[in-house]
């Protein structure tokens, strides 16, 4: 078996998956109630990982065990603070995904970590950076597509544009903006 997906994992469930060791494509999806992804180490010929609202995971540095990992999603992580726990994947990832859900903001501090990662896509829909900056992705040259909703003011995504040309972003389309212009006349 190569690939898998299952829903509502918890912890018994995950202990038990850490045998497929020929998977390469997991999905963990909605909710992953499980506590702990030490079991995830063992599953060594992973290349896909999608965990979606793991409501107990505060540590997600198990991932890091997986040696072949290049895309790794991770949909509205209640207890996931910041992003510096991915540095050791900078030269493996290829694609990442931090995002929040329909309803709640993934609350991400900076993208800083991310900066020398040769990430090709990032996925950052509904989250909410708290620097508002999207500097650490100008120096990203293999990144292709950032797939974001408006969590940085325009002057980063310009700044942003005007360093990767090549960068396909919605966010870069002046009509983006136009949309969430106020249509209401200014209080006077």
């Amino acid at each position: 078996m190569r690939e898998f997906e299952a829903q509502a994992v918890n912890q018994d469930f995950l202990e038990r998956l850490s045998c497929l060791k020929s998977l390469e494509y997991l999905a963990l999806e909605y909710p992953v109630t499980a506590t702990d992804l030490a079991p995830l180490s063992e599953l060594v010929g992973l290349k896909i990982l999608k965990i979606d609202s793991p409501r107990n995971i505060a540590d997600f540095t198990p991932i890091l065990a997986l040696p072949k990992l290049e895309r790794l999603f991770i949909e509205n992580a209640k207890h996931l603070s910041n992003l510096d726990w991915l540095r050791p994947l900078a030269s493996r990832l290829k694609v990442l995904g931090i995002e929040g859900s329909m309803w709640t903001a993934q609350k991400i501090p900076t993208l800083a970590p991310l900066e020398g990662f040769a990430l090709e896509a990032l996925f950052l829909t509904n989250t909410k950076l708290e620097d508002q900056s999207l500097a650490p992705l100008r120096t990203m040259a293999s990144l292709r597509y950032l797939g974001t909703a408006l969590n940085a003011p325009r002057a980063e995504f310009e700044a942003l544009k005007a360093a990767q040309p090549q960068l396909q972003c919605d966010w870069f389309q002046p009509e983006m903006w136009e949309a969430f212009k106020d249509p209401r006349p200014p209080k006077g």
